[in-house]
């Protein structure tokens, strides 16, 4: 499994296959899942270029967690991303993301993976509650409206997901991934006039990565973007299964 691992973060290989069905141990393979990733991204044809900017200004944090399907680091990587939401608060420098990337499984279908998606991030959520951060206010957190987003430590998030089994090959990464980047700076970019221009390079370049338009892509505002957050391509009787446990004045 590490020597698949190095080929891939080599760049000898992109396309996987579902191979793994257990626990990865040690450092080296925390060390080479976190190479692998950025190797991923590095990649002169994938499409994302704010991908490629978080990672040329190297702020992008990795956390390594064990099984998607399971809740064993979830405080963990809440308490992470509270602390990155504070960071980016005092320092709300663009082009930032917390990456979580999960050593398996690998097996996962489509719809497996997205129930494991939603199982997490509810559970860093249902967290969120807990510690008394409160929902960021510029966004909703009623799954099926149009301005929806998660937000943790009061910093709303849009997710992208990976993994083995994406149909989109711009979300085919060797394991389990969620993506968490900052909805402010989507916002940013769209202050500055930049956010068009980028999101059709990155259409463009998608669509010559993938060999076709992305079906679930829609901007913030028109319809939910939980339906984008797995990857995989839903339908419109689709029912989002995140609930806000909590009863701030947020957004809504």
């Amino acid at each position: 499994m590490l020597e698949e691992l190095r080929q891939c973060a080599e760049g000898s290989r992109h396309d996987v296959s579902p191979l793994y069905d257990g626990d990865m141990m040690g450092k080296n393979a925390h060390h080479t899942l976190d190479h692998a990733f950025r190797s991923f991204i590095e990649q002169k044809a994938f499409p994302c270029v704010g991908a490629k900017a978080t990672l040329a200004k190297d702020q992008m944090e990795v956390v390594i967690a064990s099984d998607i399907r399971s809740s064993q680091n979830d405080l963990e990587i809440a308490e992470k991303i509270f602390k990155f939401s504070r960071r980016y608060k005092d320092h709300p420098k663009m082009y930032q993301s917390f990456v979580v990337i999960f050593e398996g499984p690998r097996h996962l279908s489509e719809e497996l993976f997205e129930r494991y998606l939603w199982q997490r991030v509810q559970s860093l959520s249902d967290k969120d509650v807990v510690y008394g951060n409160r929902y960021d206010g510029r966004v909703s957190h009623d799954p099926d409206g149009p301005d929806f987003s998660l937000s943790f430590g009061e910093e709303a998030y849009f997710v992208v997901g990976l993994h083995p089994n994406a149909s989109r090959k711009a979300r085919r990464f060797l394991t389990p991934t969620l993506v968490f980047n900052l909805h402010d700076q989507f916002e940013t970019l769209r202050e500055s006039g930049k956010y068009g221009g980028m999101r059709t390079t990155i259409l463009d370049r998608d669509q010559s990565y993938s060999g076709s338009v992305n079906p679930m892509l829609a901007e913030h505002g028109v319809e939910s973007e939980a339906r984008q957050y797995s990857g995989r391509k839903v339908n419109g009787h689709w029912k989002c299964p995140f609930h806000y446990a909590g009863n701030n004045d947020a957004k809504n």
